[in-house]
């Protein structure tokens, strides 16, 4: 019940403090692996989204616009 009011990065290192030291470098790798998900989502979104806002990017009003910049 107590862990409801814990923030949760105190939860998870308290977790890991109850980790045998055997799991370290798997629990490392899975760490990587979900910071890599993070960037991979955050790459793919930017693609997708590119190709909806290119009709807009290669306008000749937006050409306009930033020829001063």
């Amino acid at each position: 019940m107590r862990e409801k009011t814990m923030p949760k990065k105190e939860v998870l290192l308290n977790e890991i403090e109850g980790v045998p030291e055997i799991f370290f470098n798997e629990l490392l790798d899975f760490i990587h692996f979900l910071k890599a998900k993070v960037i991979r989502d955050k790459t793919s979104n930017a693609v997708l989204s590119e190709s909806s806002l290119k009709k807009d990017w290669l306008s000749p009003e937006e050409d306009k616009a930033w020829q001063d910049l």
